[in-house]
């Protein structure tokens, strides 16, 4: 059967792309398919490798030349990409990895079970595995797990000729480095100092790289943790930093844009964490993988929304004779938790940035209470006058307007405190204090709600 060809095309409607490529590897012909996919736009590649079901996806990795494959490992998705490397013969898996920089392949490997670990890494070149090794050890946030180790680096004792000969006779290999700085060590690979490209190419080739280097630059420990690190970057307008280990060795520079992204996950991940979505979930994930991870999450809150129901359920009698309290129930609920969510984002934020201690808990619940009085009673204000002007009753204005106040000042001081104590006891402040505050705030405003009424039942009637 004769190939198919395809004209670039810079549409966003890919299922007609999608479908070709699928017919393209069910017809074994892998070959075509890349061929097919070089040819579409960045965006719409994404799309279709996304798309394409597993088998489909495994064969054209498995097949095609593996810099073509490790470009598109690259692209898509770092779940999918983690799963088709599973997949995978190991020595296949390994061909692919040393296609991509070791920092990649480090955080692709550190992903999988540790067997599955051993047996790629062992159809690697010993020292590239052993590099990759390295950085498996450090922790994803912290500045060993996010550096880049290619980069370029000399001796202080060479010349500049010295230098530009090594960057010439290895330029296929340096061509794929970020070079902005030359980095320049002693003989045990301690920093020493910096090189500037335009000192390096304006400088006499007879002249001594130690004499044209920024002495003594700034660099961060490799276990420095991520908050620190953004930190350095908004006090140091660096494009990068070189890292050191505890003795001065020099092991990695890391990026500013490198760990922009990595603030960003994180924040993207705690919010996910709050929504209920722990593990990365895409949608062409498998349809029971993806309904038993949110069923976990969703079990607890039902179990948790009882609870909260309780309370109505004992107050059923006052309900059914002011029936006009449960218009208000779900109002006073909602902003209560609206306010509350607000005090654990900016908790969440601080502890992000290290501008809180979790010990902090008694300064934070009065800084929020402050904010509590001032918002709960414009909000109870607010829905009293709503309460007053449709019923025509101002107790039952009275009831509303001071359950909304007291429950925004109990929202706002668990919102705020609930992240630090979360912390102090080890566990993972996104992922917990969604559900236990909207849980407590239901109860609360529900209850004082209806134990206001009972009290005032016969102003209300």
């Amino acid at each position: 059967m004769a190939k198919t060809e395809f004209a670039p095309d810079r549409s966003q409607n890919f299922s007609k792309h999608l479908l070709s490529v699928a017919v393209l590897l069910e017809e074994n012909q892998p070959e075509a398919a890349d061929e097919a996919l070089e040819q579409l736009d960045p965006s719409t590649r994404l799309l279709v490798l996304s798309r394409l079901d597993a088998p489909l996806r495994r064969r054209l990795i498995e097949s095609i030349d593996p810099e073509d494959a490790a470009e598109y490992l690259h692209d898509i998705p770092e779940i999918q990409a983690l799963r088709l490397l599973e997949k995978i013969t190991p020595s296949k898996a390994a061909e692919i990895l040393e296609e991509l920089p070791k920092d990649e392949q480090a955080d692709f490997v550190g992903e999988m079970s540790e067997a599955k670990q051993a047996s790629i890494l062992s159809q690697m070149p010993a020292q590239d595995a052993d590099e990759v090794r390295e950085l498996i050890a450090y922790e994803d946030e912290e500045a060993g797990g996010i550096m880049i180790v290619d980069y370029v680096w000399v001796h202080e004792k060479q010349t500049v000729g010295d230098v530009v000969d090594h960057l010439q006779a290895n330029a296929d290999k340096f061509s794929d480095f970020d070079v902005q700085y030359v980095y320049v060590v002693g003989e045990d690979r301690d920093l020493r100092g910096v090189l500037r490209l335009r000192d390096l190419v304006l400088s006499p080739r007879s002249a001594k790289i130690g004499g044209l280097m920024i002495s003594d630059p700034l660099a961060v420990n490799d276990h420095m943790p991520l908050r620190d690190l953004h930190h350095f970057f908004v006090e140091h307008n660096y494009v990068g930093v070189p890292v050191v280990d505890s003795v001065g060795k020099m092991v990695g520079v890391l990026r500013r844009g490198d760990v922009e992204e990595a603030m960003s996950d994180h924040y993207a991940e705690d919010y996910l964490k709050t929504q209920g979505i722990v593990n990365e979930e895409l949608r062409t994930m498998p349809l029971a993988l993806r309904s038993r991870r949110r069923l976990a999450w969703l079990s607890i809150n039902v179990l948790l929304n009882i609870v909260a129901a309780s309370v109505i359920a004992f107050y059923q009698d006052t309900l059914s004779q002011v029936i006009a309290l449960a218009v208000f129930l779900p109002i006073i609920s909602d902003m209560s938790g609206c306010s509350g969510n607000q005090a654990v984002a900016v908790s969440m934020r601080e502890l992000s940035l290290g501008l809180v201690n979790p010990k902090e808990v008694l300064r934070v619940w009065m800084k929020e209470v402050s904010v509590g009085l001032i918002n709960g009673f414009a909000l109870g204000v607010l829905i009293a006058m709503v309460a007053f002007i449709w019923q025509g009753n101002p107790w039952l204005g009275v009831v509303v307007g001071l359950a909304m106040m007291i429950n925004t000042i109990v929202a706002v001081s668990l919102g705020g405190t609930l992240p630090l104590v979360m912390r102090q006891f080890k566990l993972d402040p996104a992922l917990a204090s969604g559900p236990i505050l909207t849980t407590v705030t239901d109860m609360c405003g529900f209850f004082l709600v209806l134990s206001c009424a009972s009290l005032l039942i016969d102003k209300l009637i």
